[in-house]
């Protein structure tokens, strides 16, 4: 269900391959989350460099969420970038795994098909 790489590069250069290929792949940069800097503008010592960023072609989206509505819960697609044993890890949920729970539609599982190959790519061409 998971799909986990590490890097040698640093956090910060996985972050700026990830969204610069994230572009070349046809997915929009929503919004990155740093949850050491949230954790900790909440009060929480949190020593862990985690970030998430949030992706979407808007045209897979459109496709699944015209299929079934309540997709939504379960977009946009999500990357995490963390440490861990001083090395950089760079993970996704499998869209076409994550998706199951919403039945057997075609037209969902032919795009999460898609939308993993893309994501699968996304993090090689980072990483």
């Amino acid at each position: 269900m998971f799909h986990i790489k590490s890097t040698p590069k640093s956090v910060q250069i996985v972050m700026q391959d990830l969204i610069a290929a994230a572009e070349k792949h046809q997915f929009g940069l929503l919004h990155e989350h740093n949850l050491r800097q949230t954790m900790r503008h909440k009060g929480i010592e949190f020593p862990h460099r985690v970030h998430v960023l949030e992706i979407c072609n808007p045209h897979h989206a459109a496709s699944i969420l015209n299929e079934d509505i309540r997709v939504n819960m379960a977009l946009p697609c999500r990357i995490g970038v963390w440490e861990k044993d001083g090395q950089t890890m760079v993970g996704t949920i499998l869209p076409t795994q994550l998706l199951q729970v919403f039945g057997d539609s075609p037209t969902i599982a032919e795009t999460a098909t898609q939308v993993e190959n893309a994501m699968l790519a996304i993090i090689d061409d980072a990483i």
